[in-house]
């Protein structure tokens, strides 16, 4: 894989860049990626870029992240879950209520879990994430990326392969999700208000403190989804 160029959108051109180098045989099933900090070394970009080439990555089938192994490729199939889950909710009206009854059954047992499990690269994540989101509230895409990051961080630091593969196959639900939050008035600042809890509690490794915070967070998704603009 080579140097970037200078571009706008450093983060597609490494995607462009991992497809090429999978095309030519230069990368293979099993190949794991090199870590985060080297990547963005060697391209040349930020830690940020390179997160969301890797998220990119995942999403396409590229490229699956395992706990204690690494971002490895991946044959590059469809995620036929994904795919599944994309058309029924897409295809229901009630497909945001059940996303939101998914994600208080699941989540705040992920916090909880963190809570326990979460070493020092987790942290770091999850406060960089929020760090972000202080510093986006008026740019939705970078909000909304930093606000996957958080709750994906916070799956990773589970330390559960299948509620990683879990977080990751809705991704994109989750995306939309946040996008017409961020519509609704005071939305971002309540989002931040329980993500700050949530990562206060993992820090102090307070189980179940995470796991009511996470709580709290989710109802308070579900209340600002129901005011969020529908999509067109």
């Amino acid at each position: 894989m080579q140097k970037l160029a200078r571009a706008s959108r450093l983060y597609e051109q490494i995607v462009r860049q991992v497809e090429e180098s999978l095309e030519k045989g230069e990368l293979k099933t099993g190949d794991k990626l090199p870590a985060e900090r080297d990547l963005a070394e060697q391209f040349g970009v930020s830690r940020t870029a390179v997160r969301e080439a890797v998220k990119v990555l995942r999403e396409k089938g590229l490229v699956e992240a395992f706990p204690g192994k690494g971002t490895l490729i991946m044959e590059g199939t469809p995620h036929t879950m994904r795919i599944s889950l994309d058309r029924m909710l897409k295809t229901n009206q009630e497909g945001s209520t059940y996303l939101a009854e998914v994600r208080e059954m699941i989540e705040p047992e992920i916090a909880a879990m963190a809570a326990a499990r979460a070493d020092g690269e987790d942290l770091a994540a999850m406060r960089e994430s929020v760090g972000v989101m202080d510093e986006a509230k008026k740019d939705p895409e970078a909000y909304i990326e930093a606000d996957l990051d958080f709750h994906l961080a916070m799956a990773e630091a589970a330390g559960n392969p299948i509620i990683l593969s879990l977080i990751d196959s809705i991704v994109g639900l989750l995306r939309e999700q946040r996008m017409g939050i961020f519509q609704v008035d005071g939305g971002p600042e309540r989002g931040q208000y329980h993500h700050r809890r949530i990562l206060d509690a993992v820090e102090h490794r307070d189980s179940a403190g995470a796991r009511e915070a996470m709580r709290a967070h989710m109802r308070q998704v579900r209340e600002d989804s129901r005011s969020a603009p529908e999509e067109e």
